[in-house]
């Protein structure tokens, strides 16, 4: 019993230092630019939107809980505590990813080719939005850092990763994966 004891102990402490050299690898990654970071808006609780939803109307959202709101200030306490620059950030048009955008960041850009197509009502327009994400990419200088606050469904299908609420998802200009960072809430 005392040898697993150790042998758990032994695996705990690698561990740890191994994910604090992967963060310390990431963050050096974002410092020398050129990456597009995918963060998934702040805790929202529930799931899709419900079926009164209007673009123009937050009170008919899914919108940010107080769990959310904390996320989002730990978010942008993340690139202020690490001196990582970033040049544009750009989100959803949807509540939860403008606010999400709005508590980390302070100033933001929508843009459409971000915003969700979970529901029937949106599903039409996944096509359109991937082109037009893949257009503005072929603008990007690939020297600053961009954020893209935006949706579960648009990271899986543009990175094929499963993200969580406040999640950061870190890929090159090909769009592969570089590192991924999960904000607690």
């Amino acid at each position: 019993m005392k040898f697993l004891k150790l042998i758990l102990i032994i695996f705990i402490s690698i561990n740890t230092s191994v994910k604090a050299e992967s963060k310390k690898k990431l963050i050096q990654d974002l410092k020398e630019g050129g990456r597009l970071i995918f963060i998934r808006h702040a805790y929202a609780p529930g799931g899709g939107d419900p079926d009164n939803f209007s673009i123009n109307d937050c009170s008919t959202q899914r919108n940010l809980s107080k769990s959310g709101k904390i996320q989002s200030e730990k978010i942008g306490n993340f690139f202020i505590q690490n001196e990582i620059k970033i040049n544009k950030i750009y989100s959803s048009l949807w509540c939860r990813c403008k606010e999400t955008a709005s508590i980390a960041f302070k100033n933001y850009e929508t843009k459409s080719f971000l915003n969700s197509f979970f529901s029937p009502k949106f599903k039409n327009n996944k096509k359109t939005q991937i082109v037009n994400f893949k257009k503005f990419l072929l603008e990007w200088d690939e020297k600053t850092n961009l954020i893209f606050v935006t949706h579960y469904v648009v990271i899986s299908e543009i990175l094929g990763y499963s993200s969580s609420s406040g999640e950061i998802v870190i890929s090159d200009k090909n769009l592969k994966i570089i590192d991924t960072f999960e904000i607690e809430y």
